[in-house]
């Protein structure tokens, strides 16, 4: 179904699951076709109607395009006909040409459909009129061009293989069609004689080689009105023609948009549905040849399932042009083309055919639009009825299937591994599952019901005779080929799965649909052999074969694969083993296995197939393949809830899922996902009752998790069903993956805490009655023979017995107590007759059996075998001696044939035999002579020849229930661990769970409980006094675990002595990054958003770094350069960010490091070249390295004295040692460290960010840059403690601080440039000075922060405290005059002339310095001597904000708020100089306490009542002279508001607001034009910080070769950009010259992403993790969260 994206959003999707895929194709909107969807699911506008009652067009509106198109059309025709030349003289770029030229008109055509419906209406007259055609196509007579292009025309169609219809005429070559009146049961069988060729095609005579591939043709059935569908074609219209190029140029885009266009009028839709029909075979003929088959068949299916998913019209196509005719047929002769002799069973005589799968037709799916049209007409009703109905064509199409049959045979190499591995296996697999799985699951869903039970029979008939055929065809008689094996059997697939239907549905009856026994054992081989092989693969047994031998098991029980491969192969071995003798069908399964010769109660035996390293898997194999056999109720009973149930709590136990992995991991069939089945429950429903929803995470490391489902834990206790896991498992780790789930759920729970707990035994629902004859398998005496050997090998620790043997073992002894088989008399009459010669059990009951004690067996045994040589060493006079596994083994003399009742050899193999000659001796009498012989020439036998056999007799006197009993003693390591009267002290629910021990336990107590003499026999054992059990020996794993403790705290000590080491090292890793985030804060609180409509929009003027940037522009208009670029700090928009891991290392280590990092050259994501590295200890990125100062600790203590020295005193001091000047220092490791710290530095920035002076590259600008580094990382420092210092202590961007080193090299540095003492601003700060000419900025415009920097990294290091609190108190006096000046400017003329007035009158109180409103009133009457200082400018209103009335609360409000931004910097600066800490307050005290922690306040005033901003205030010469003489300053000059009104405070810098949903981003911004180059991009990506819309990788908005992305990061992020790609939903992060996929903000309902939008799932924002990306992004830790970086080489 196809939607517009109008219909779609105005139809109503509450509580729907959908999956949208966007299709730029074009096509007709299916909403209001109500043969398409249900009516309630139509769009507003189609549900009304509104349509309907449109008037018609005038006609003579379009009288003039009725004229004029046709010769349109024919031109574009004629066109096409003169352009095309066969491709072997073309070349593709010629026809390429072709239609670029024709481009405009196409083009044309495709506006027009857009016009509506009435221009459509007109086009489809002229497509479809066959007289216009008429006129115009073959041309006039005197018209030379017109008959040479028709002539074109027609040897373009001869070329392709097609002759027109009269020509065949002429020549005579059609043949006489079969009257359609000819009886439907004659025309059948006539039928059938032609029909069955395809499949023996290879007649006897021909020989082999040459005649592979030449297929005689299918004639198709009496129904067909043209027996030349492949190679006729008639054209009749525009239409038909347009067709037929569109098809010979390879569907090119356009055309098949426009052709699709026309799609909505009914009249085109059902004529161009026919003529593509018509054209069928063509256009898989043009498929077949083409080069480009991957786009041509997107195109295909583009058209085809426009037509085919409405059913009316499937249905009518059918009818009146034999649709599935022409499919079946084009299908058949498609795959005619790549057939091969097959190879299966007897390689010479064979006359089977199968598909080539290295052929390009199978390896690049071509025949995927075909089958897929296939499938998507037989999911009609009408169609597939008529399909089972046409018994030909059912026949036909089973013939088609046959050529899968055992396509792509392995054949085991024995002796040297394969020089090539072949990995068609896939194709094969894709080609089973698409050609014949996908058809069959479609034709099941009409075999649902009893009125369908004749299908069913036909299809189950038609099976069986094509079976028949094919084992013929192969030469197959009893045996299965040695070391060969195909996993594709289709018929045996489709005759299993309708056998399921039948029953589970139809209630049809199993019997009446099974061929003979002989038939069932030819069925049961090929499935078997899988098995087998299955497990002989993951024996290492095929190892010689290459990896793709795996791919293949792996591959057969894929979640895709599975329920059309092995589940099938289980069941219809299933059937069969219901159904056969079961002592034949278990001794099949062990031969299969090759773990015959293992079955022998003697200690050592001889394989003549498997090496000793092969036979536990083999033999562990065998076993729970028949532990799956007898347990797995997919298609025995299960309903389809409790099938759907099953495999998801399989899938869950092994890995917590999500939930789109779930959908595509459980089969689709037989079970639709979706719930559309009445009645059946909904994934989703199911889903909630067995898992809880864990939300998406956060790792440590900072990786994201998706939504994952987890199992609940009752699913755990009751649900958890191990064989359903290893059926389901591709990888055997997640079988152990499930197993230690399940037991960290035990220990969890507490229901078992000690070992490793077993595989928990799991009740099976009721087997279907007609199933009941697996039971028998469970309860033969073949099995029982083989439980009891394997439980007397595993009592004595014979070779290749392993815990898995033993588990499986009793697994089976469980079902077999579980489900019991109600025996008739003559059943038991007819065992005694059979089975009298054999002595091993006296019935087939396993209840029965099970204390019956065995006493002596008789085996084959080697010569050199212990049970031998025994014998010959005791003296004579001992009659017995224990042998070395501690039992009697004793020869038996004088006539011991006596014996032989109690002491049979058992042979699987000749039982086997035995029981093949009686079925098919009772079937037919030649048959017989027919059996080969099993000669031991089959097989291949190990050089060196093996010792000879003996017959010995093995004195045993045990039964299954002793050596149960046993066995418990043996794994509880007790001796009596059973008392004799357990029996009475057990509790029955405390089974379920537990290991061995447990496992014994519960078939004990069920054997007790089902059977009194069991129940005797068991208490008579544990009575008895048991043998002495070995003590148990200290076992290696106890050892095991005593060394790894040990290792562990070895390794602990060395680590911490490493730590000690390296924590006294000189040397520090850092990173450095240009910085933008300060520069991207805005002055509100509120995020920006995104704009999603064309009437939203971001400025980008009111943020931090445009601030700043027109500040300074300002100045420089006004004043000295040299003085401005002191006067601010630069930075925010390119600032220098450095962070450090903290992990030091010696110089010359660092080094050498480098050295070993140039010479690997495996590294990714960073360049070594450039100075890029990873710490060697945590693998964090780094750029550079930042030397540590050796020998600081001895000078802390005198520096940090504190001072009774009055402040007069200590700006004196100050003054005397900013005048010293700065020193080169002496040439060391260290210094030198040091300037290429400053060169990284600068090497990070780009030149941009470093000249902002007028003469670039000045000292003056050097200067600035330095002093801005350090400013940038403390106000980054504060961004990330939230932007304030309330929480104190340390934040977790403060641990990779490392300000203290980096001031150390910056104060290096910066002591070279010494500051003229004439311009010196500290003399203006302290002392009222005679003014000067020269235009400097004034005090009051200028930075206090940065001049607080500026000073601390002039002067001598280190710096005495004393000195930095009096430079902090000196600067306090500045900002808060500045603070004062800058309020009011706020004022309106009235409030400022009241403030003025109360003012004046505290001006002569003893504490007027410190009052702000005497302070206030002097600044306003200062500044109003000149009128243009508070004039208001009315171009910048937004910098002048009025409140209502200003009282005195909110002016100290305001005052406190300007001076805290210049508190909280001096306050870190502090902190990082002297380690001073931080103490956390509440944000109302922030003021108060940031000024007590900067002696600012003296301690007593602090914890008083509200603190005034002017109490911290400290002049040293009078404050009023030093304020006139700063406010003068500025009074001279013009434009100074601007200057004057500033605010330092900024809000935290924040991403762009998303929007909820990604729907709305998408549909706004996935057609937007680019704004550079005009046109759609085809990846286009949002920026995430500004909004900025660009082109991903478009070439149309390159610059000097560098892409847009790339460049909008350097611009917007100075190198560092955040972008979220449109069409892909995830976002990407561009740092310098690396990239990397971040992830996904948008995630699903289940908390998924959906990269690329392949699920085509509703998307919401996820608030935390786009929180984490804006966390990442301010803090600068991409770099070390994110691991997968990869060089962009400017291309994004």
């Amino acid at each position: 179904m196809s939607l517009c994206a109008e219909c779609f959003n105005n139809g109503d999707h509450t509580g729907h699951d959908f999956n949208m895929f966007r299709s730029q194709a074009g096509g007709a909107c299916d909403c209001g076709d109500s043969n398409v969807m249900r009516e309630t699911g139509f769009c507003n506008r189609h549900r009304l109607r509104t349509g309907e009652n449109v008037p018609s067009v005038p006609r003579d509106l379009l009288l003039m395009s009725e004229m004029v198109l046709p010769r349109f059309i024919i031109c574009i025709i004629q066109y096409l006909r003169d352009g095309y030349t066969e491709p072997d003289t073309s070349t593709e770029r010629d026809l390429q040409k072709v239609l670029q030229q024709l481009e405009p008109q196409i083009s044309f055509l495709e506006e027009l459909t857009k016009m509506g419906g009435a221009m459509r209406t007109v086009l489809t007259k002229i497509l479809t009129n066959q007289q216009i055609f008429k006129d115009l196509s073959v041309g006039q007579e005197e018209n030379v061009y017109a008959k040479n292009n028709y002539e074109k025309y027609l040897s373009a169609l001869k070329n392709s293989g097609l002759v027109s219809v009269e020509e065949k005429a002429q020549s005579g070559a059609a043949e006489p069609t079969r009257g359609a009146e000819a009886g439907a049961g004659a025309g059948a069988l006539g039928l059938l004689v032609v029909i069955l060729l395809p499949i023996v095609f290879l007649k006897e005579d021909q020989d082999g080689g040459q005649s592979v591939g030449q297929r005689k043709r299918v004639k198709l059935s009496s129904t067909a009105k043209d027996p030349s569908i492949m190679d006729s074609l008639k054209h009749k219209c525009f239409l038909e023609e347009l067709l037929f190029w569109t098809i010979k140029y390879e569907f090119p885009q356009k055309m098949v948009t426009f052709l699709l266009n026309m799609l909505p009028d009914q009249d085109y839709k059902i004529t161009f549905t026919k003529t593509f029909v018509q054209h069928y075979a063509f256009i898989m003929k043009t498929l077949m040849k083409s080069q480009e088959s991957d786009t041509m068949s997107n195109r295909i299916v583009h058209i085809s399932v426009q037509l085919f998913s409405n059913e009316e019209l499937a249905r009518h196509v059918t009818e009146e042009c034999q649709l599935l005719d022409i499919m079946v047929t084009v299908l058949l002769y498609m795959m005619e083309s790549c057939l091969i002799k097959s190879e299966l069973q007897d390689e010479e005589n064979s006359r089977h055919v199968v598909v080539n799968c290295s052929e390009p037709l199978l390896k690049n799916n071509t025949y995927w639009p075909l089958v897929s049209d296939f499938i998507n007409i037989l999911s009609h009703q009408s169609v597939a009825k008529k399909f089972l109905e046409d018994h030909s064509l059912l026949m036909l199409w089973m013939s088609f299937v046959s050529f899968f049959q055992g396509m792509n045979l392995n054949k085991r190499e024995l002796s040297e591994h394969v020089e090539f591995e072949s990995q068609t296996y896939y194709a094969a697999f894709a080609a089973e599952l698409e050609a014949c799985a996908q058809p069959m699951w479609g034709l099941l869903t009409h075999c649902k019901v009893k009125e369908t039970q004749e299908y069913t029979k036909t299809v189950v008939r038609y099976c069986l005779e094509t079976l028949q055929i094919w084992f013929d065809a192969i030469g197959f008689v009893d045996e299965p080929a040695p070391n060969q094996v195909t996993f594709h059997l289709p018929l045996h697939r489709y005759y299993a799965m309708f056998l399921s239907k039948a029953v589970k549905c139809q209630g049809l009856d199993l019997d009446s649909l099974l061929p003979h026994q002989e038939m069932l054992m030819k069925i049961m081989v090929h499935p078997l052999q899988i098995q087998a092989s299955l497990s002989e693969i993951h024996s290492n047994m095929w190892v010689r074969n290459g990896l793709q031998i795996k791919g293949q098991a792996m591959t057969y029980v894929q979640s895709h694969f599975c329920n059309s491969m092995i589940d099938p192969d289980i069941f219809l071995l299933q059937v069969c083993a219901s159904r056969l003798d079961p002592d034949y069908f278990i001794s099949s399964v062990f031969e299969r296995f090759k773990v015959v010769d293992l079955l022998t109660m003697a200690s050592v035996h001889q394989n003549a197939v498997l090496d000793g390293e092969q036979e536990r898997p083999m033999l562990e194999g065998a076993l729970t393949f028949l532990v799956i056999l007898s347990s797995l109720r997919i298609h025995l009973g299960m309903a389809d809830d409790e099938i759907l149930r099953a495999e998801m709590v399989s899938q869950l136990c092994m890995n917590d899922r999500t939930h789109s992995s779930l959908l595509d991991l459980i089969p689709e069939n037989p079970n639709p996902k979706s719930g559309i089945v009445p009645g059946s429950c909904s994934f989703e429903e199911m889903l909630s009752a067995v898992a809880d929803f864990k939300a998406p995470v956060f790792e440590p490391g900072g990786s994201m998790q998706q939504g994952m489902y987890t199992p609940k834990e009752e699913v755990w206790e009751k649900e958890f069903d191990p064989i359903m896991v290893v059926l389901r498992t591709v990888y055997r780790r997640d079988v152990q993956s499930a197993m230690d789930r399940y037991s960290a759920f035990l220990k969890q729970s507490g229901m078992h805490t000690t070992g490793n707990p077993w595989p928990p035994y799991k009740e099976r629902t009721p087997l279907h009655p007609c199933y009941k004859g697996l039971d028998r398998l469970l309860h033969c005496k073949t099995l029982h023979i083989v439980i009891f050997t394997l439980l007397y090998k595993i009592w004595l620790d014979h070779s290749n017995m392993s815990e898995h043997v033993l588990c499986m073992v009793l697994y089976l002894i469980e079902l077999g107590l579980d489900n019991q088989v109600q025996e008739d008399k003559e059943d038991e009459v007819r065992c005694i007759l059979e089975h009298c010669h054999d002595s091993w059990f006296p019935g087939t009951n396993l209840l029965s059996n099970l204390h019956h004690v065995i006493n002596y067996v008789r085996v084959r045994v080697p010569e050199t075998a212990p049970e031998v040589k025994r014998e010959k060493d005791p003296p004579p006079s001992t009659s017995a001696e224990a042998s070395n596994f501690g039992q009697n083994s004793r020869r038996l003399t004088g006539n011991w044939r006596e014996n032989v009742r109690e002491a049979q050899v058992f042979s699987l193999v000749a039982e086997r035999r035995r029981k093949f000659q009686e079925i098919i001796n009772r079937s037919s009498t030649e048959a017989s002579q027919v059996v080969r012989p099993k000669s031991s020439s089959t097989r291949w036998v190990p050089p060196g020849t093996p010792p000879q056999l003996v017959t010995e007799i093995l004195e045993i006197r045990e039964s299954m229930l002793s050596l149960l009993i046993k066995l418990h003693q043996k794994l509880s390591a007790k001796q009596n661990s059973l008392s004799a009267t357990w029996l009475e002290d057990m509790e029955t629910n405390s089974h379920a769970h537990g290991d061995g021990i447990t496992a014994i336990e519960r078939i004990l107590t069920k054997a007790a409980t089902r059977s009194r003499q069991s129940k005797r026999s068991i208490q008579e054992i544990c009575g008895k006094v048991s043998p002495p059990v070995a003590p148990k020996k200290n076992s290696p794993t106890d050892k095991k675990t005593m060394d790894k403790d040990e290792r562990r705290q070895r390794a602990r000590e060395r680590q911490q002595k490493l730590l000690a080491e390296f924590a006294s090292r000189q040397k520090s890793f850092m990173e450095t990054a240009m910085d933008v985030v300060l520069g991207h804060r805005c002055k509100s609180d509120e995020t920006k958003k995104l704009p999603t409509t064309d009437d939203e929009h971001i400025y980008p003027a009111d943020t931090c770094g445009a601030a700043h940037d027109v500040r300074l522009a300002l100045m420089q208009r006004f004043f000295k350069d040299s003085s401005c670029l002191q006067s601010v700090s630069i930075g925010w928009e390119g600032g220098v960010y450095v962070q450090t891991c903290g992990h030091t290392l010696h110089i010359d280590c660092h080094k050498s490091y480098m050295v070993s990092l140039r010479n690997d050259q495996m590294l990714q994501g960073f360049s070594v070249d450039k100075g890029e590295f990873t710490c060697p200890l945590c693998r964090q990125f780094a750029n550079s390295v930042l030397p540590c100062r050796p020998g600081r600790s001895t000078e802390v203590v005198s520096w940090h004295m504190p001072t009774n020295k009055k402040t007069a005193v200590l700006v004196k001091e100050v003054e005397d040692l900013q005048e010293q000047l700065g020193l080169f220092p002496t040439e060391s490791n260290l210094s030198k460290e040091m300037e290429s710290v400053i060169k990284d530095i600068k090497n990070t920035t780009q030149r941009k960010y470093m000249d902002y002076g007028k003469n670039p590259g000045s000292p003056d600008n050097d200067f600035l840059f330095m002093y801005s580094v350090a400013r940038t990382n403390l106000e980054l420092e504060l961004v990330h403690r939230g932007g304030n210092l309330c929480s104190g202590g340390a934040s977790a961007a403060a641990k990779r601080s490392c300000l203290n080193q980096l001031f150390h090299v910056l104060a290096m540095h910066m002591r070279l440039y010494s500051i003229d003492s004439a311009y010196n601003p500290w003399t203006r700060l302290t002392q009222v000075a005679q003014r000067r000419d020269e235009p400097e900025v004034p005090m009051l415009f200028r930075d206090c922060p940065s001049l607080l920097i500026i000073f601390v990294l002039t002067m001598p290091q280190p710096l005495r405290k004393e000195h930095f609190i009096c430079l902090v108190r000196m600067l306090y006096n500045l900002q808060y005059t500045q603070a004062l000046a800058s309020l009011s400017a706020k004022f309106s003329p009235e409030e400022r002339q009241a403030w003025s007035t109360s003012g004046a009158l505290k001006k002569n109180a003893f504490d007027a310095e410190k009052s702000y409103d005497a302070l206030l009133s002097h600044v306003i009457g200062e500044l109003s001597k000149v009128k243009t200082v508070y004039d208001v400018n009315t171009e910048v209103p937004s910098m002048v904000s009025h409140i209502a009335v200003w009282s005195p609360h909110s002016i100290e409000y305001s005052l406190q708020q300007f001076c805290l931004p210049y508190l909280r910097l001096s306050c870190l600066l502090q902190h990082h100089l002297y380690g001073d800490k931080l103490s956390g307050c509440p944000e109302v005290e922030e003021f108060s306490g940031l000024a007590g922690c900067l002696g600012l306040l003296a301690p007593a005033l602090q914890p008083s009542n509200p603190i005034y901003s002017a109490s911290c205030l400290d002049w040293t010469v009078n404050a009023f002279d030093l304020m006139t003489q700063w406010c003068s300053e500025v009074t001279g000059l013009s434009d100074t508001q601007t200057l004057l009104v500033q605010d330092p405070r900024w809000a935290s810098p924040h991403l762009l607001h998303l929007p909820d949903h990604y729907n709305i981003i998408f549909q706004y911004y996935h057609k937007k034009a680019c704004t550079a180059c005009k046109k759609v991009p085809k990846d286009p990506a949002l920026c995430l910080v500004c909004g900025t819309f660009v082109c991903l990788k478009g070439l149309c908005c390159k610059q000097q070769g560098i892409c847009e992305c790339v460049l909008h990061s350097q611009h917007c992020g100075a190198a560092t950009g955040i972008f979220l790609l449109i069409n892909a939903s995830v976002i990407i992060i561009i740092r310098g010259h690396r990239f990397c996929l971040w992830g996904s903000v948008y995630l699903d309902a289940h908390g998924e992403e959906d990269r690329d939008l392949r699920r085509g799932k509703p998307l919401f924002l996820c608030v935390e993790r786009y929180r984490v990306l804006q966390q990442q992004w301010v803090s600068h830790t991409f770099d070390h969260i994110n691991k997968r970086w990869g060089p962009h080489y400017n291309g994004l």
